[in-house]
């Protein structure tokens, strides 16, 4: 078997359950995008080394705090991951094949090689789409333990998640009960339409139009009610000359979304497109 075959098809992925759509290949499968000889299996087989590595550390004998510590310690310290503090933008932070090359990351990439692991040492770990800063989440006898894998891992409190919640909640911290539905588990449809946003948010900042239809056009195979993904493929069609494209998907866009905020500027288009097109006719 290659290890092309060991990646799902974009194709068929929008059928997937989310429960069977699974993590770590299909951003494998977004890389690939980018990277056309990307190895799967070479990826993959680093993660189950990892967990062989670290096996001995996890066993009833040793509570869980000593086990996130020889977790964290061997991912963080001794393989040498870590946020890219530095060059937080640059699009190989997001895709998977370079963050294992580079030991670089941003919190969600990083958050999918920890859970990868973690999972597969039997311990269910999940993410968290936090607004600003993905995060994790490990069920705990009193509650969960939430952790920053672009920090090293490092354990997050309630008054800093509030903290860090209220710029995103129109500067009220939320309370209890909303913590609680913002720490709710990510499904791997979230946190891979996340991943593509993310890129796609990076290309249109760049101008990169070809690449912002591509990351668009994925996040439509995702989840293909992605009506930001529509809107920006239109709008990368639009760049890139394919005007029944674009047009096709502004239309689409519109019905999707009959009271949007950009619904003048988006109807514009439209008009500018119909003008270029009866000028082609």
């Amino acid at each position: 078997m290659t290890s092309r075959h060991l990646l799902p098809d974009w194709n068929t992925i929008a059928s997937y359950d989310d429960d069977d759509l699974p993590l770590l290949e299909t951003a494998l499968l977004i890389a690939r995008d980018e990277y056309p000889q990307l190895d799967a299996g070479f990826y993959i087989e680093q993660i189950r080394r990892f967990a062989t590595d670290l096996q001995p550390y996890i066993n009833p004998e040793l509570d869980l705090p000593s086990q996130l510590t020889a977790i964290n310690k061997y991912l963080f310290e001794e393989q040498g991951f870590a946020g890219n503090h530095t060059n937080y933008n640059d699009p190989r932070n997001s895709y998977l094949n370079e963050v294992f090359d580079r030991k670089l990351g941003i919190p969600i990439s990083l958050g999918v090689v920890q859970i990868e692991l973690m999972r597969k040492l039997g311990l269910a770990l999940d993410g968290i789409s936090f607004p600003g800063h993905f995060l994790v989440r490990l069920p705990v006898d009193d509650g969960i333990l939430v952790m920053d894998p672009f920090n090293r891992g490092r354990p997050v409190s309630v008054e800093e998640l509030k903290e860090r919640a209220t710029p995103h909640m129109n500067g009220h911290p939320p309370d209890e009960q909303e913590l609680y539905q913002i720490l709710a588990p990510a499904t791997h449809r979230m946190i891979l339409s996340r991943m593509l946003r993310n890129l796609k948010g990076l290309y249109v900042e760049s101008g990169d139009w070809e690449r912002v239809a591509r990351s668009a056009d994925r996040l439509l195979k995702i989840s293909n009610d992605s009506s930001d993904a529509l809107r920006d493929r239109g709008l990368a069609y639009r760049e890139l000359g394919y005007v029944n494209g674009a047009r096709e998907d502004f239309a689409n866009y519109l019905k999707l979304t009959p009271n949007a905020d950009d619904e003048d500027m988006v109807r514009n288009y439209l008009v500018d497109l119909s003008s270029i097109r009866t000028k082609l006719n």
